[in-house]
C-alpha cells in the first residue's frame, strides 16, 4: 500500500468506525478545543501489531500445521493406492465372496439339470411299470428337486455376499479419495498460511528496528479558511526537532481531503484535491503521489525545524463544504533508530463552490463552540534544519459543517492517521530498503 492511499484509509476509517468516534468523543466535548497541533490522537481500540516474537511463533505453528497436512495426505493417498491392491482384506473379501458367488451358480445350475434329468426319467417310464420303479423315480424326483431348491438357496446367500463385500470395497475406494481431496485441500490451505506467516515474518525483519511513537518530531499546520473549487492555496507546514540530537532523516506525510456532510456518504476516497510541496532546498513542486508520498526534510539539528509550504490544488468539481490537511512525521537515523510522530496537525478550511456553480445552502447553527481563528502563518521558508522568527500554528477543525458530526469527524480522522503513522513509516522505510 502507498502512503497516500493508507492516509486515505486511515481517515475513512476514523469517520466510519464509532469506536474511534467514540474515543474522540471526550475531547470533543470540550468547550475550549486545543489547537490541533498540540491535540492528543484518541486512544482507539485498534489492535496493537504483532511482535518479532509473535511473528515467529505463527510460522513454527503454520508449519507445524502445513507438515500435519502434508502427512495426513501422505496416509490418505496410501489408503487409496491400498484399496487398488488385491492382499487388501476388503479385497480379498470381495474377491472370495465373487468366486463362491460363481460356485454357487455352477451348482445351482448342475441341481437344475440333475432335476430336470430326473423329471423326464419319470416322465418315460413305461406303462407297465412297476410300482417299484415308479416309486424310485418319484424319490430320484424329490431328491433332485431338494439339490436344486439347496442350491438356489446357497446360490442367493453368495449373491447377497459378493454384492456386500463389492459394495464396501467401493464405499471403502470412494470414502479414500474423499479423504484424499479434503486432506489435499487442507494442504493446500495450509501451505498459504504458512506463505503468509512467513512473508509477514519477512517483512518485519525487512524493515529492521520496529519505529515507536516519538513526541520529539511535531508538525504544525497554518493557511487560509477558505478555497475556492478550481483554485490553489497555500499553506505552511513546520516540522520541528524538539529533542537533544539530530535527526539524519526528516520527513512528514501530508493528506487534504474534502469532508463528507455525514458519515453515511461514500465518496470520501473521491480525489479532489492535489498536494504539492516545495521547501528552500527543495523550491521545485512536487507533487504527494503513491510513488513520491512523502515530503522530504531532510537532516535536521537538535531544537531545529524547517518550513515546507503546502500547495492544494482542488479539482472544480469538488463538493462545498468542509475541508481539512492532516500532517504527521517521522524520522530515521543513520543508526538504525527511528521514529513518528506523537501528535499530528490539522488545518481546517472552508470549500467554496467553484464560480459559475450554484451557491450551497448554508449550514445548519452549530452547538459546538467555534474554534479561534489562526494566528497569522509562516511567511517565508529556511533551510532545512534551520529556523524562522514567524512561528507557524497549528488550525482546529472548526464547525463549519452541516451538522455537529463534522468537527469529531476532522479530530477523530487525524487521531486514526496517527495511530497509523507507525504503519505508515514501515512502508516508507521498507520501500527506501528495497531500493538500496
Amino acid at each position: 500500500m502507498k502512503i497516500r492511499r493508507m492516509l486515505a484509509t486511515a481517515v475513512a476509517a476514523a469517520v466510519t468506525t464509532p469506536l474511534v468516534l467514540l474515543s474522540a468523543t471526550p475531547a470533543l466535548a470540550d468547550t475550549k478545543p486545543s489547537p490541533a497541533s498540540t491535540q492528543k490522537p484518541a486512544a482507539g481500540e485498534d489492535e496493537k501489531p504483532p511482535t518479532l516474537a509473535e511473528l515467529k511463533a505463527a510460522v513454527e505453528l503454520a508449519q507445524k500445521e502445513y507438515d500435519a497436512a502434508v502427512a495426513e495426505v501422505a496416509r490418505a493417498d496410501a489408503a487409496v493406492e491400498a484399496l487398488d491392491k488385491a492382499d487388501h482384506p476388503l479385497a480379498v473379501a470381495a474377491s472370495d465372496a465373487k468366486k463362491a458367488a460363481e460356485a454357487a451358480a455352477a451348482a445351482k445350475t448342475a441341481a437344475d439339470a440333475e432335476l430336470a434329468k430326473a423329471e423326464e426319467a419319470r416322465e418315460k417310464l413305461a406303462e407297465d411299470a412297476t410300482d417299484e420303479e415308479k416309486q424310485a423315480a418319484d424319490e430320484a424326483v424329490a431328491t433332485a428337486k431338494a439339490t436344486a431348491e439347496a442350491a438356489a438357496t446357497a446360490k442367493a446367500a453368495a449373491d447377497t455376499k459378493a454384492k456386500d463385500t463389492a459394495k464396501a470395497l467401493e464405499e471403502a475406494r470412494v470414502a479414500a479419495f474423499t479423504t484424499l481431496g479434503l486432506a489435499q485441500k487442507a494442504e493446500k490451505a495450509a501451505a498459504k498460511e504458512l506463505a503468509a506467516a512467513e512473508q509477514a515474518l519477512a517483512d518485519f525483519e525487512e524493515l529492521g528496528q520496529e519505529c515507536t511513537e516519538d513526541k520529539s518530531v511535531t508538525v504544525a499546520l497554518s493557511g487560509p479558511k477558505k478555497v475556492t473549487a478550481g483554485t490553489s492555496a497555500l499553506f505552511s507546514l513546520r516540522v520541528s526537532n524538539t529533542s537533544e540530537k539530530t535527526f539524519d532523516e526528516v520527513e512528514a506525510y501530508a493528506f487534504a481531503a474534502a469532508l463528507p456532510d455525514s458519515i453515511e456518504e461514500d465518496d470520501f476516497f473521491e480525489e479532489y484535491i492535489t498536494v504539492e510541496w516545495s521547501s528552500a532546498a527543495h523550491p521545485k513542486w512536487t507533487e504527494v503521489t503513491e510513488e513520491n508520498d512523502a515530503v522530504r526534510v531532510g537532516s535536521l539539528v537538535k531544537g531545529g525545524h524547517a518550513d515546507v509550504k503546502l500547495r492544494l490544488t482542488l479539482d472544480s468539481k469538488t463538493p462545498a463544504g468542509p475541508g481539512v490537511v492532516f500532517a504527521v512525521g517521522a524520522y530515521e537515523n543513520n543508526d538504525g533508530s527511528c521514529g513518528f510522530g506523537e501528535e499530528f496537525a490539522t488545518a481546517d478550511f472552508e470549500i467554496l463552490a467553484a464560480k459559475g456553480d450554484k451557491p450551497t445552502p448554508a449550514p445548519s447553527p452549530s452547538t459546538t463552540t467555534p474554534a479561534p481563528a489562526p494566528t497569522a502563518g509562516n511567511t517565508g521558508t529556511t533551510q532545512q534544519g534551520g529556523s524562522s522568527g514567524t512561528p507557524v500554528t497549528g488550525g482546529t477543525l472548526a464547525a463549519t459543517g452541516s451538522n455537529d458530526v463534522l468537527p469529531q469527524l476532522g479530530l477523530a480522522a487525524g487521531a486514526a492517521v496517527v495511530l497509523g503513522a507507525g504503519a505508515v513509516f514501515a512502508v516508507r522505510r521498507r520501500k527506501a530498503g528495497a531500493q538500496a
